[in-house]
């Protein structure tokens, strides 16, 4: 296990507020995933989603995220591990942030969508298209069976079947680990 304090951004030119909370990377069923070590308020940023920035459209990993025109960020640890949830607690967003030169950079934030307890995994929708959609194993009650954007469910249902029923107490159930 690890434990990433957030600090504030590098960039000069633009940075997060500082931040006290501590977030810990731990064994999942499924992997690795990043969990809170503290009590997270909604709207809460979390931090920049820092890697490597990689141009040309072939290429791909299971962590890439699309930044657009052509751009793909391999992100670093803690962040890379992020698992997907179809009822997720975080939400990244893209800002454009323009340097003293002119040039303009993307920046990934994560934020808290709600409240997040502490040893709760924290979690976003990765949303992929009905092409790349794989079997989802969130095991929330309003899963959709599928790795995929909400809009594109119907469609990833006709290219890849319809997944079995999941049998799943409860409208909501926060992936918490016993301490």
């Amino acid at each position: 296990m690890s434990v990433a304090e957030n600090l504030p951004v590098a960039l000069s030119y633009w940075k997060l507020p500082k931040s006290e909370l501590r977030i810990r990377t731990d064994v999942t069923p499924y992997g690795t995933g990043v969990f809170a070590c503290d009590a997270i308020p909604a709207g809460t940023p979390l931090g920049e989603v820092r890697g490597t920035i990689i141009e040309g459209t072939d290429y791909q990993s299971d962590y890439c995220m699309d930044l657009g025109e052509d751009l793909s960020l391999e992100p670093d640890a803690p962040y890379r591990y992020v698992n997907h949830s179809c009822v997720p607690n975080c939400e990244l967003y893209q800002i454009d942030i323009e340097d003293e030169y002119g040039d303009v950079h993307p920046m990934i934030v994560i934020e808290a969508t709600r409240d997040i307890a502490v040893d709760e995994q924290l979690t976003i929708d990765y949303a992929w298209p009905a092409e790349e959609a794989i079997p989802c194993g969130c095991a929330q009650a309003k899963c959709r069976g599928y790795i995929v954007h909400p809009e594109e469910l119907d469609l990833a249902v006709k290219l890849h079947g319809v997944l079995p029923q999941r049998t799943v107490a409860g409208d909501f159930a926060p992936t918490v680990l016993p301490k």
